[in-house]
């Protein structure tokens, strides 16, 4: 498959507890990025529904679809006739017992072209997804579309560099993040910008240290629907960077938007060639990498 550059995009959106409706949305916002020549485009994290992990109900697994039901066939009929490569990451169910928090690569000729499931899985107060999904056994991966070689990782994967790193390593172009993240309100005031800085920040150095195109596409909205609780307030903000870290497109906090950038393949090798990263790691003293713990 010939090499050239191509166009991304990653979608922000306001999502709720209707799966229906949040589909028609997002198939929406995808035949507007492929009328706006975006080749392939990226949905939040779990398109489908709220961000239900905010509790524990085993009430929540009936939002699960098993592999290739309605998420795959809407999506892979949309991106045959306008010819873009789709990533949908949605809830899989497995099997009794076993879920995941998945995305499907769907190639433009409306083929899977690839399945990844979520490799970190967080537990922090209403980010309650150990609950919910078994981590992934795919392991990280580049997958070939026809429009160029995809990287997917989820959200909480975010903050592992060695996630990019052998993700990068298997020849992707792009790392794409769907994501939902944002701020407690109660402690928005003292910890939120660093909150933010750190998300946007770790991203970019992925970026830096793969010579890697980066795009992260966020929710938006309050999030309150369990009583008692002041919700979660995703902080959008969604961004497409470069493989210097330099920011392409970036989205505001609070509004729905499509972002746009091009993956230029010859910059990306030049900066690479000037930047010699993976020349010059130390694979050979790297081992300890596989320990929990150095004693």
């Amino acid at each position: 498959m010939a090499k050239k550059n191509y166009t991304i995009g990653v979608v922000q959106l306001n999502l709720d507890n209707s799966p229906e409706e949040n589909r028609k949305k997002c198939l929406h916002w995808v035949e507007k990025a492929a009328n706006s020549g975006v080749e392939v485009v990226c949905l939040p994290e779990l398109y489908s529904s709220h961000y239900f992990c905010q509790s524990e109900d085993v009430g929540n697994f009936s939002l699960a679809e098993p592999l290739g039901d309605i998420s795959f066939t809407a999506f892979s009929e949309v991106a045959k006739a306008l010819n873009v490569a789709i990533i949908v990451p949605f809830f899989e169910k497995r099997m009794p017992g076993i879920y995941h928090n998945s995305a499907y690569i769907i190639d433009s000729d409306g083929s899977r072209a690839g399945l990844y499931r979520k490799m970190h899985i967080p537990d922090d107060p209403h980010f309650y997804e150990k609950f919910y999904f078994t981590p992934g056994d795919l392991g990280f991966q580049s997958v070939e579309t026809k429009k160029g070689n995809i990287g997917t990782l989820i959200c909480w994967d975010q903050w592992y560099p060695e996630a990019a790193r052998l993700t990068a390593m298997k020849g992707a172009d792009v790392l794409f993040y769907p994501t939902a993240i944002g701020w407690h309100p109660f402690e928005k005031e003292q910890y939120g910008q660093n909150q933010y800085g750190a998300w946007m920040n770790v991203m970019k150095g992925h970026a830096v240290a793969n010579g890697i195109y980066v795009a992260a596409a966020n929710r938006i909205g309050l999030e309150k629907y369990l009583p008692n609780t002041d919700g979660i307030e995703f902080w959008g903000q969604s961004f497409i960077c470069g493989p210097q870290g330099e920011i392409l497109a970036m989205a505001s906090a609070d509004k729905e938007e499509l972002l746009i950038a091009e993956v230029d393949l010859a910059l990306q090798e030049n900066v690479r060639q000037n930047w010699p990263f993976f020349r010059d790691r130390r694979i050979d003293a790297f081992h300890d990498l596989t320990k929990r713990f150095i004693e």
